[in-house]
């Protein structure tokens, strides 16, 4: 059995069906992708692993536990910053970091806000505040925040989304270059082709009907480099 587990899941809003009959199983240390496009009910989807909603019928389990509420355990990373204005970059990130470990001594927590600051490549920008930021810089916050709780799984909701085409793509590429180190669970819900190919293990794509299609495995070996990718027969055929 996998690490989380969708079993028969429907989730209603009244009599509307946004998802129907899902059946899902995540491993640990995969990176999944589901991709949609608007109104398949993707935000639904990843609001269900987050314990953010519940399903209508059917259950969402974490390590065979039903997911009732958000858990540590598992770190989310929205489309929107949602950072605290009146805090640096290091402010931000130390606001998880004071929460997820308050026996820690001042020195190890301030450790370990540099530690994802670092990671992020924000360590010249640790005393600016958002304001101060490109909106690049500001979703790298959202991400070394979200680390910065240590969760075993990452689920992104189209984090990547509102970034212009180079921003999206660098930031691509570090959001695989941290999974490949720490190799957390990750499900990343996205509307861009070459983004899920060139982050995913799996693809999945979620129907227009609320329904999961045809799996796909991404066997592409990795760091997956997307000027080489244009001319890789696996890429083509799974860009097809």
């Amino acid at each position: 059995m996998g690490i989380l587990n969708f079993n028969n899941v429907t989730k209603t809003y009244g009599t509307q069906p946004v998802l129907k009959d899902i059946s899902l199983e995540v491993a640990e240390g995969e990176f999944v992708v589901i991709l949609g496009f608007s109104g398949t009910g993707k935000t639904t989807l990843i609001n269900l692993m987050a314990g953010l909603e519940q399903p209508t019928s059917g259950s969402v389990t974490y390590k065979g536990k039903p997911i009732t509420e958000p858990g540590r355990e598992r770190g989310v990373i929205f489309q929107n910053y949602s950072l605290m204005p009146w805090l640096t970059v290091q402010g931000n990130v130390r606001l998880a970091v004071d929460t997820m470990f308050p026996d820690l001594s001042k020195l190890e927590r301030a450790a370990k806000v540099d530690h994802y600051v670092n990671m992020v490549g924000l360590s010249h920008a640790a005393t600016r505040r958002p304001a101060e930021l490109s909106g690049g810089m500001r979703q790298r916050v959202n991400v070394a925040r979200a680390l910065a709780m240590d969760p075993e799984m990452l689920l992104l909701d189209e984090p990547l989304s509102a970034l212009d085409a180079l921003t999206r793509a660098n930031l691509a590429d570090e959001i695989e270059a941290i999974w490949d180190e720490d190799k957390k669970t990750c499900v990343l819900i996205t509307n861009d082709v070459d983004e899920a190919i060139i982050l995913a293990d799996r693809i999945i794509a979620l129907n227009p009907d609320g329904t999961l299609g045809e799996a796909f495995k991404v066997d592409i070996p990795r760091p997956r480099d997307r000027i080489a990718m244009n001319n890789d027969a696996a890429f083509k055929a799974l860009r097809g």
